[in-house]
């Protein structure tokens, strides 16, 4: 047995510790998103945590603590002179402000569901089978929404739609509109905003996310032109669609050729699917990068458990690539496709028939 490197073993050590610090301090960035800690932070400059705990009425003790791990991980800066510990703006937009683009203290809630799905994980890896999307819990369903809100957003109506050939022409026009997979409905009701003369029913098999979305809808204030249906991507109901949405989800599903069949068969002649996916690459090396170490791990945890949970044809998990998505629209008869936006979280690609 060869010697080993103890500079690299050293190094290593401090990696893994380092990780395991992210890990442990993801609870207190959730209980910070939770109590309200960081939105009571943003903008006030120096705090002492005498501050914070009276302006949020929490018991200081645990604020100390808190704060104390917020400093540590670089979350929060500390002034060891005066005590004091200061939220920077661009943090607060990461961390406190949901209506950023840059948002992403939503996905800390989701670890809670994640390590708690570890049994039927590991059973997984021995038997086969997967985890459903149903067997999580409320902070997965909720977070992921959270997550994904902001992107939407900043980029559907304002970068996404307007890249694909013709489509806004026919949503200001009055168009038949498709979402499939819609979870809690934030794509389809942003839609909806941004097209009044348009009609849109979004579909999701999973019914608390549809109840959720149909109650969004009313509260937003677009229910007289938006419904929610439980339906599976292979088997949800209408024809003559305008346009077929999928964000963030195909990848989800048990059987992707027979979702892409299915909505072919409910386009128009003339209509277009829009597929949203993770911007991660079919190369698995050109993954190793912060957003991309993201997507690998929730891919593992939520993404194929649940592909395989449905026992389909394919389990693409989220970092499939574009070749293989490509490939199963070209089976299912699309024959035009495009790369139509990206950003540093999403590719949309644009299929027609």
């Amino acid at each position: 047995m060869s010697q080993m490197d103890e500079q690299r073993v050293a190094d290593f050590l401090m990696k893994t510790a380092g990780d395991a610090a992210a890990a442990a301090g993801g609870l207190s960035v959730a209980i910070g998103d939770r109590l309200g800690l960081y939105a009571a932070m943003a903008g006030c400059g120096p705090m002492t945590a005498s501050a914070l705990a009276e302006r949020t009425g929490l018991v200081q003790r645990y604020v100390e603590e808190w704060l104390a791990v917020q400093a540590g991980l670089g979350y929060a800066e500390y002034d060891p002179d005066k005590q004091t510990f200061t939220l920077p703006d661009e943090h607060a937009a990461v961390l406190a402000d949901e209506d950023s683009p840059t948002f992403l203290a939503g996905v800390f809630p989701v670890l809670r569901s994640l390590y708690a799905t570890e049994d039927g994980l590991v059973s997984a890896f021995r038997v086969g089978g997967g985890v459903g999307w149903d067997e999580h819990s409320d902070p997965l369903y909720r977070g992921t929404a959270r997550l994904f809100r902001p992107g939407y957003r900043e980029n559907i109506a304002s970068a996404w739609l307007p890249a694909l050939d013709g489509v806004v022409d026919k949503l200001r026009a009055g168009a038949r509109v498709a979402d499939i997979g819609c979870g809690f409905g934030y794509s389809t009701i942003i839609m909806a905003q941004a097209y009044p003369a348009s009609t849109f029913v979004g579909i999701d098999f999973h019914a608390p996310s549809v109840d959720a979305a149909g109650k969004a809808a009313v509260e937003a204030g677009v229910a007289d032109r938006v419904h929610f249906e439980v339906a599976g991507g292979t088997n949800f109901r209408g024809t003559g669609f305008d346009l077929i949405t999928c964000y963030d989800c195909l990848h989800d599903m048990g059987d992707p050729p027979g979702v892409a069949c299915r909505i072919r068969s409910a386009l128009a002649d003339d209509g277009t699917w829009m597929l949203v996916e993770p911007a991660a690459s079919g190369r698995l090396e050109e993954n190793f990068n912060p957003i991309g170490r993201f997507f690998l791990a929730a891919s593992l945890a939520i993404c194929l458990p649940s592909a395989m949970a449905q026992h389909g044809s394919m389990a693409l998990g989220n970092h499939a690539g574009e070749e293989a998505v490509r490939a199963v629209a070209a089976g299912a008869g699309f024959s035009r496709w495009r790369r139509a936006a990206e950003t540093p979280v999403n590719v949309v690609y644009e299929a027609r028939p």
